[in-house]
């Protein structure tokens, strides 16, 4: 090809054009095969919510949070249903009360809300700390596994995140198969 494009050349440019070509060849070549090798790279992707919902570890895990809260729940519960009851019946009572008692009740009624969204609030900043431990153990183990069978099947990158897959590079059915073992 080189040849080919060296004859084409008016006699004149044969002298200095031949070698800048032969140069500009040689140094294209390396290039081009570096090319190649990262093209022929190989890299996974893992849908991690994935492996937080759909595995059996995490299955398990949402129904032993189920069973651990389940009543503290129930009790943040009644404590609303006692809050709505006791408001309602202030709303209609309200206007007959006289002022000292109306005072009295809206105060107590006050204190129970404050109650009740303290109650909320630290029944959902426990069961989500106990999600987040939950995950993390989970996330310990599928990272492992991601990074043996990584090694296995010798690829050079295994993605968590992305815009877009192409679905032949998503690994995800094959380690949820390994946790779930």
């Amino acid at each position: 090809m080189l040849k080919n494009l060296i004859a084409s050349l008016p006699d004149g440019f044969k002298p200095t054009v031949a070698p800048a070509l032969l140069l500009a060849a040689m140094c294209a070549s390396p290039l081009a095969q570096a090319q190649a090798q990262v093209a022929t790279g190989r890299i996974g992707f893992v849908y991690t919510e994935r492996l937080m919902t759909d595995s059996k570890m995490a299955k398990a895990a949402d129904a032993k949070l189920a069973a651990e809260f389940s009543k503290r729940q129930k009790a943040v519960e009644e404590m609303v249903g006692k809050f709505k009851g006791a408001s309602e019946k202030f709303d209609a009572e309200g206007s007959s009360l006289a002022e000292l008692e109306r005072t009295r009740r809206a105060r107590e009624l006050f204190n129970m809300q404050k109650d009740v969204e303290r109650m909320q609030r630290e029944f959902q900043e426990d069961l989500q700390q106990r999600k987040n431990e939950e995950r993390a153990a989970i996330a310990q183990k599928a990272y492992k596994l991601v990074e043996q069978y990584a090694e296995a099947e010798k690829l050079d990158a295994v993605l968590v995140e992305a815009a877009w897959v192409n679905p032949r590079v998503d690994i995800t059915d094959k380690i949820l198969k390994l946790l779930d073992k």
